[in-house]
């Protein structure tokens, strides 16, 4: 049974307007085991009746069989499956891998095999190849480093991984001296006699064809001349090659993690050709990432934030303003009006509050010995201030008492900002300060709290009851201080604040206050704790339902539009780097054209060798990935360290992010397939017989 059957193949090719037949009416069979010589002078057609032979062409007419498949009808990804599994090629210009050594010259084409074996197997046999051709000492020299002869005999190797039915040798000793030529000739006797491997040569040398056992003369695309000089290979070997063909299927049982991992180990060989090249080629997608990873860690780490002050603060509290919310006026004195009897009627009437506080605020200057210090706050309120603000565990001391508040005490808790400032690493508790000439006993210092979401220390605060802060540090017009602290202290009938608040003077209890803090049962009870407040404060201000002279504040909502501020911002920051991505992306997809151009006859030696479309797309596309990947490894790095770098310059908080790397490693492989595709697809589409002949 014929290995190859051609009938009445014709070949023309089409340049232009203008036919140009290259085979004519050719036709031959060459049995298992044989040698064969195909002779003539150039343009006679040799070398593409070879390329027909080894389904890198196809003839434009006619017939042709191997091993007993209609090789026309075969699809481009068959045509490579066969080459992979039954066709060994051995070029005149060696055509090896420049950068890559002997032994994965070798091992190249069984990434591509019909059968996935093991690296390790792959490289075994490999070794063994190039031992056989007497270059086991020549494993990892590159090209450059080989002689002409010792190339030729990594191409045989190469051509021999999978084991091939067939061995095409296009003017195997052309590039060589007459010794390493013999030396070749030698080579492909003992493969042909001891292996069974049918040979065909193409040769226009006389000489060399006269080692075949059979030589096909061609002139101008016809077979002038058969001849026969020799036997073929015994049977025997012949059965061994068939039976060794028939043991391999023809569709391909890949493992698809080795042919990942394969095409990884490819890609990235590819990419250390040019390292400079390639790290300016990741630039784009380095900034970035590195722009998407620090605006997510800031925007990550603002969040965060605002939870802190938001947990400092409550999150179940409320806080009530005077004002109205329209800025409308025209309720006379009740405009802008707050008072201590307001605090005390919502905490009673209003089932979802458990807690309130008034709060009065002052400014001025605390004197100690010779230090002073100016606090950001200066806060009068009551001990219930304390648990609103889940301050209550005091570092030192203890918090004021009710009567305190009541009598107008001069007593306060310091914030360890101020401590720091007056007192150095002294215990302040007992000592006495000066604000605005009036002496104050430090009887607590605060626990600490830091920055708020504004970056404003919460540290920075004298508290002091709000009594002593309205009446001894503000004043109040047309009362002297003294004065209305003697009519405070005369009324001090009950035993705690919710009962003394009512037996006060009528001048008293309508004192006006800056705000009231609102503790609610949870929440969840916020909603309904703000909706009792407002029904009973225009109740008690004698207000209409659509009426209101004061403004009521959920601190969750103030995160929540603080929060929606910082993703507004982190998506404009992002959309930034988005472009510099996709700037990033243009210029992979220009540099991975340039790497089709440059490799393109890499490119048609990989499908000579078996390499289908699909193959050569996974490749450069795996490429593009690997290139976007290291990109985003690098710029989550440098994101990483920019973020600590913007927070340690500018005090701004940043919180690791393991879900922005996920997204920059998302973002590169989306780079990566996106931008890489059409190089890729274009890589895929070559035909290999044009990309070996490119120059």
């Amino acid at each position: 049974m014929p290995l190859i059957e051609l009938q009445h193949i014709d070949k023309t090719y089409h340049i232009g307007d203008v036919d140009l037949p290259v085979l004519k009416d050719v036709s031959l069979s060459i049995e298992p085991g044989e040698f064969v010589a195909l002779m003539g002078a150039s343009g006679s057609g040799k070398t593409t009746l070879m390329n027909l032979l080894g389904c890198l062409d196809r003839p434009t007419a006619g017939s042709y069989r191997f091993d007993e498949l209609e090789v026309t009808r075969l699809s481009r990804t068959q045509l490579a499956q066969l080459r992979s599994s039954r066709i060994g090629f051995v070029f005149q210009s060696f055509n090896l891998l420049p950068r890559a050594t002997a032994l994965d010259n070798v091992r190249m084409p069984a990434a591509y095999a019909a059968d996935s074996r093991p690296l390790r197997r792959v490289s075994q046999r490999s070794r063994e190849l190039l031992a056989m051709v007497g270059l086991e000492s020549r494993l990892d020299h590159t090209p450059s480093r080989l002689s002409g002869g010792e190339q030729q005999r990594v191409a045989i190797s190469r051509a021999l991984i999978n084991q091939p039915r067939m061995l095409l040798a296009d003017e195997p000793t052309g590039n060589l001296d007459s010794r390493t030529g013999k030396e070749i000739l030698e080579l492909f006797r003992r493969l042909n006699t001891e292996q069974g491997i049918t040979i065909l040569l193409v040769t226009h040398d006389a000489e060399v064809a006269r080692c075949a056992d059979r030589v096909i003369r061609l002139v101008d695309g016809r077979i002038v001349e058969d001849v026969r000089t020799g036997q073929a290979v015994q049977a025997g070997s012949a059965a061994a090659a068939d039976s060794r063909t028939a043991a391999r299927p023809l569709r391909r049982a890949r493992n698809d993690l080795r042919v990942a991992a394969g095409a990884v180990r490819i890609a990235l060989q590819a990419l250390r050709r040019n390292v400079m090249r390639t790290l300016l080629t990741m630039l784009g997608v380095i900034i970035g990432v590195a722009a998407v990873i620090t605006m997510m860690e800031m925007s990550q780490g603002a969040s965060e934030a605002i939870q802190v002050t938001v947990t400092n603060m409550g999150a179940n509290t409320l806080v009530v303003s005077p004002g109205s919310p329209r800025g409308t006026a025209g309720f006379g004195d009740r405009v802008n009006r707050l008072t201590p009897e307001d605090a005390v009627a919502i905490e009673r009437e209003c089932p979802a509050v458990i807690s309130t506080a008034p709060v009065v605020t002052a400014r001025g200057q605390i004197v100690y010995g010779n230090r002073s210090w100016n606090p950001i706050y200066m806060t009068g309120s009551t001990a219930a201030f304390l648990k609103i603000r889940n301050w209550a565990q005091l570092d030192l001391g203890r918090p004021f008492t009710d009567r305190e508040v009541l009598s107008g005490s001069k007593v306060c808790l310091l914030g360890k900002t101020v401590v720091r400032e007056l007192f150095g690493d002294r215990n302040p508790v007992g000592k006495e300060i000066r604000v605005k000439n009036v002496p104050f006993t430090v009887i607590g210092v605060l626990s600490e709290k830091g920055a708020n979401l504004l970056g404003t220390d919460q540290d920075d605060i004298l508290l002091a009851p709000w009594t002593t802060v309205q009446y001894r540090l503000s004043g109040t017009a047309g009362t002297p201080a003294t004065v209305r602290l003697r009519g405070l202290e005369r009324s001090l009938p009950g035993p705690t604040l919710a009962e003394r608040l009512p037996g006060i003077r009528p001048w008293t209890r309508s004192e006006s206050i800056q705000q009231i803090m609102v503790k609610a049962s949870s929440p969840e009870a916020l909603a309904a704790a703000s909706s009792q407040i407002t029904r009973l404060l225009q109740d008690r201000h004698r207000l209409e339902d659509d009426e209101a002279d004061f403004r009521i504040y959920d601190m969750a909502e103030v995160s929540h539009a603080l929060e929606r501020t910082i993703q507004m911002l982190s998506g404009l920051g992002v959309s930034i780097a988005a472009v510099s991505l996709i700037v990033g992306g243009v210029g992979i997809m220009n540099i991975m054209l340039v790497s089709v151009t440059e490799r393109t006859r890499e490119i048609g030696l990989r499908m000579a060798v078996g390499a289908d479309a699909r193959d050569i797309l996974r490749q450069f596309l795996v490429e593009a990935v690997v290139l976007c990947l290291m990109g985003g490894f690098i710029g989550i790095a440098v994101g990483r360290g920019g973020s600590i770098l913007v927070g340690a310059m500018m005090g701004w908080p940043s919180q690791t992010s393991p879900g922005a790397a996920a997204v920059a490693v998302l973002v590169s492989v989306t780079v990566g397939i996106t931008f890489g595709y059409y190089p890729a697809w274009k890589a895929s589409r070559l035909n290999p017989i044009d990309a070996l002949r490119y120059e």
